[in-house]
């Protein structure tokens, strides 16, 4: 069930700078974020992903009643080839250091994409990052925000690791106001109630969201910045704490998303995802329309809107 956001708080809240009161928030309701996730990241990305698989998806009986869905320990243990105690002390965090054999038979047990048995692996073996020192926002380059503001057909944004927008060209903020620098994509999707009349598939949004900012942070799950936005989301959005519990990964590098937009109408377009060089995590999302579409005509009544807002404003 989706938590609104009470009436008192801020419209625009959600909108500005990310580094607000959550951190507060979070010292405040300790419980509400899982620091075991930075303690146990295989653990609870097991037990989560154990508990999607029904029996019968992996040819298992199912003998009735279960105390917790999906898949018994034993039974995800049989399926991987391993014993039982090993696989119990791997969930709960006292083997920490399985092979990429035992990892590559729990994922195909699991049933997982190539992402989630990339991600697994990961986990096991963090490889180095290089994590910005405090006080150093993520930033881009003059000549980036210069090259996307002369794509005036074309949507285009720059997203951080933790899914915060860092640029935008006009086009993309007549599309949505969303994109608007500053703005968090996360925050918003859950926490910004007119999010469900913008995005028609509102529920696979909220999915694909949730998964990319996993992806994006990989095994840093006790980065501050991540620290502070999932405890943020968890205590405001009852959907945001369920889906970040599924543990579900997926990189953006491609997909259509539909727009609803108040004054062009429905707009159906397909993006690219580009991760940007030198290791920054930063992310240029690129959008376009199918040619000779209503969504192609309409996008182009929108760039049209938007250049003529431009010019009457810097006239």
């Amino acid at each position: 069930m989706h938590q609104t956001v009470a009436a008192a708080t801020p419209p625009n809240q959600y909108r500005g700078d990310p580094g607000s009161d959550t951190a507060t928030l979070v010292s405040r309701f300790p419980g509400i974020y899982p620091r075991v996730d930075a303690e146990n990241r295989i653990g609870e990305f097991l037990r989560a992903r154990r508990e999607l698989v029904r029996p019968e998806e992996v040819g298992l009986p199912d003998l009735g009643r279960r105390r917790v869905p999906g898949l018994r320990r034993e039974e995800l243990a049989m399926l991987a080839g391993v014993s039982v105690d090993y696989y119990v002390r791997l969930e709960q965090g006292r083997e920490r250091h399985p092979s990429e054999q035992v990892l590559d038979a729990l994922a195909r047990a699991l049933q997982l994409d190539a992402e989630a048995t990339d991600h697994l692996q990961e986990l096991a073996r963090p490889a180095p990052r290089r994590r910005r020192p405090a006080g150093h926002p993520e930033r881009i380059r003059p000549e980036l925000q210069q090259l996307i503001d002369e794509w005036t057909q074309t949507p285009a944004y720059v997203m951080g690791r933790c899914m915060d927008v860092l640029a935008a060209n006009a086009l993309a903020a007549a599309l949505h106001d969303g994109f608007e620098k500053g703005t968090n994509l996360v925050r918003l999707v859950f926490l910004d109630p007119a999010a469900r009349d913008v995005y028609p598939d509102w529920d696979d949004v909220a999915h694909e969201v949730v998964a990319v900012l996993r992806s994006s942070v990989g095994p840093d799950l006790d980065d501050p910045r991540l620290t502070e936005l999932v405890g943020e989301l968890s205590l405001k959005s009852d959907e945001f704490r369920r889906l970040w519990a599924l543990h579900e990964v997926r990189e953006k590098t491609h997909g259509v998303k539909r727009y609803s937009h108040p004054l062009v109408g429905e707009l159906t377009l397909a993006y690219e995802s580009f991760m940007l060089p030198g290791n920054s995590g930063l992310i240029l999302v690129v959008y376009r329309a199918e040619t000779g579409s209503d969504s192609e005509r309409a996008l182009a009544l929108l760039a049209s809107v938007s250049a003529t807002e431009s010019w009457t404003l810097s006239s």
